[in-house]
């Protein structure tokens, strides 16, 4: 309703009819006055937000040029409400205020890419709109059908979850980034530039040093400490996955190097989980992929959906509204739109408005993506009760935890077998060891081998933000902390002109990855306080907490915290620990790790690749400079000392 009257009436709505507008020539320290204050913000902020997100979902379930204009309209709006509320919260004096008041006024304060000029944010508005509807629209052409053209879903990210065929994967996986990445260069260019601006504004050094604030001042030394705890598994994984992938292509696959990025089951190779029946260690083993099962029984995406809804209703958690299944695209329309299919998870702010956005296809890895989404929407409604300015997740990471929590409990073959669910044969079936490494191996595609891959993602987005690496120097960088990192290389010759980063849709959309890398290890020190609160006893692995109130409400006492504490203080309430660890991820993967060992070292393989740059951490690298020159000045002394 809010786009039949002009932008200007919601202009003027959003910074003067229900907000106070603070009038002291000195701060106020009326504590009462505060809560007033941020009481109406609040009411107000529901408003608006709701408008701007209801324009964003427009234009993302249907990519129009009008849809994008009035997109942008609202995000001018809300940007100017949120720089009237940071002027509003800046003239109170929080010395004596309650931690909860000083909490939301410093969320006031911080006001992202509202800190630029109108004129600005307008822009930097425009350029993340339009290079994710560059991402949403592209088409790549069969080389030898210009009638049979593919968007990423479902047809470039079918071809590369089943085809085994190198020429076609390598077509689709170039084919995509020519068509998204290289027209995204520029916009990408002053996207840098305006975000840095508006973080310095807010007090940042630049994007990146913003976007870890939310993690602790040394956030880029918890992730490569992270990061070093999982290498040898993924490792282990990486030289398996490389011996299968060279028995398949051998002229592009060496069995010492790196592992081509078109082989990994997705047009990122971020996610290996499709390439999991190319690799499955023991083929007479139940079938654990439900894919086959889904289908065989009919099962439709909204009836995938429901079983999500009654995963977490029978946790003791709430299930989604009507407006929910009334406002969600749950499936790709057929009426011609051009969307957006990256599934998301949206609270619309209103209160009671929380809806998906994904072209579900009847798959496996679409059942856990239902379940990982409708984790976002229960995290919602948890913290939905707190003030408007505590919806969210204690830091991104948990937000993102949440689902994949679920989605490890119902990937189990305890939970595909359960008689509820009935989509995995359990009679006269024993799920021994060789299920259990199939299933592990399966979920190790999906977590192990993401990680270096988020790492690498967003260190190159921190040193482009730094100013660490030129644009000319970009596509050298990105491909340089691949391959390091993960051990992945392109399939075909990058250059300069390529820009592969302007592919990925969180880039475009202005997300951040850590949040996932994160995710990935903290999911599991969740997972093992679930099971521990539901009774389970046995591997990590085996665990299923359906239908374990106890599960459900130690899960329950970190969402309904929202953001109103520190992270710690949400971590300590599910897990009883205030530090992210690695003990919990490894100790599920244990079994995996000692058979990969075994299997790797009768094959003879060579665990690990080359790297170019072992000083690939920022941290790292410089303690690497030092050492170096530490070294040199020594030698120089010695010689001048003998002279």
């Amino acid at each position: 309703m809010f786009f039949k009257g002009s932008t200007t009436c919601l202009l003027f709505l959003s910074l003067v009819c229900v907000q106070i507008h603070i009038s002291h020539e000195e701060l106020s320290t009326d504590v009462d006055e505060a809560r007033e204050f941020l009481a109406n913000y609040g009411a107000t902020a529901k408003v608006v937000y709701f408008a701007s997100y209801l324009a964003t979902w427009s234009y993302s379930t249907n990519i129009t040029d009008y849809n994008q204009q009035k997109d942008l309209e609202a995000g001018l709006v809300a940007a100017a409400f949120d720089r009237e509320a940071y002027e509003n919260a800046t003239k109170f004096d929080e010395t004596g205020f309650p931690d909860d008041i000083k909490r939301q006024l410093k969320k006031l304060k911080d006001i992202g890419s509202a800190a630029l000029e109108p004129s600005k944010v307008e822009r930097y508005n425009e350029l993340t709109s339009t290079m994710s509807g560059n991402y949403g629209s592209a088409s790549v052409c069969r080389p030898d059908n210009s009638n049979e053209c593919l968007q990423i879903e479902p047809g470039l990210g079918k071809v590369m979850a089943t085809s085994e065929d190198w020429e076609e994967l390598l077509w689709a996986w170039q084919g995509f980034r020519d068509e998204v990445g290289i027209p995204n260069k520029p916009l990408y260019r002053e996207y840098v530039a305006l975000a840095n601006e508006a973080s310095r504004l807010n007090g940042f050094s630049d994007m990146g040093d913003y976007w870890r604030s939310e993690y602790g001042g040394d956030t880029i030394a918890q992730a490569y400490e992270l990061y070093n705890q999982i290498l040898p598994l993924y490792k282990q994984l990486h030289a398996y996955v490389r011996r299968i992938m060279n028995t398949k292509h051998s002229d592009h696959v060496d069995l010492t190097g790196r592992i081509p990025g078109n082989l990994l089951g997705d047009m990122w190779g971020r996610f290996w989980g499709n390439i999991y029946k190319q690799v499955v260690p023991y083929q007479d083993a139940p079938n654990i992929d439900a894919t086959d099962s889904l289908r065989a029984k009919n099962i439709t995406p909204l009836q995938m959906f429901q079983m999500g809804d009654d995963f977490f209703a029978s946790c003791g958690l709430s299930r989604v509204n009507e407006k929910f299944w009334i406002n969600s695209m749950i499936e790709k329309p057929t009426d011609g739109r051009q969307v957006v299919c990256h599934p998301s998870a949206w609270d619309m702010q209103s209160g009671d408005d929380f809806r998906i956005k994904m072209c579900t296809e009847v798959t496996m890895e679409y059942f856990q993506i239902i379940h990982h989404e409708l984790g976002h929407t229960q995290y919602g409604m948890q913290y939905n009760d707190l003030p408007f300015l505590f919806h969210d997740g204690a830091n991104g990471a948990f937000h993102e935890a949440v689902g994949e929590v679920m989605s490890l409990s119902v990937s189990t073959p305890a939970h595909l077998s359960h008689p509820d669910i009935d989509l995995l044969d359990a009679a006269g079936t024993d799920f021994g060891k060789e299920t259990d490494i199939n299933f592990l191996l399966k979920t190790a595609l999906n977590t192990i081998g993401t990680l270096p891959f988020s790492l690498a993602l967003d260190q190159w987005r921190w040193d482009v933000f730094a100013g660490n690496v030129t644009e000319d120097k970009w596509m050298e960088r990105w491909w340089q902390l691949k391959q390091d990192l993960s051990g992945v290389k392109a399939p075909v010759t990058r250059t300069e002109n390529d820009f592969d980063p302007g592919a990925k849709y969180h880039f475009l959309v202005d997300y951040p990855f850590i949040g996932y890398f994160i995710r990935t290890i903290i999911q599991f020190q969740f997972q093992k306080a679930m099971c521990d609160a539901a009774g389970h006893t046995g591997p990590l692995h085996r665990c299923d907490f359906y239908k374990s109130q106890e599960a459900g409400q130690k899960l329950k006492a970190m969402l309904s915290l929202g953001s109103s504490k520190p992270w710690p203080d949400a971590m300590e309430a599910i897990t009883g620990q205030r530090l992210m660890t690695a003990d919990a991820i490894n100790a599920y993967f244990a079994p995996l790790k000692t058979w990969l060992e075994e299997t790797n070292e009768k094959n003879g393989e060579k665990i690990g690749w080359e790297t170019q740059d072992p000083g690939t951490d920022s941290a790292n690298s410089e303690a690497t400079m030092s050492l170096f020159l530490l070294l040199l000045c020594l030698v120089v002394a010695t010689r001048f000392i003998r002279k």
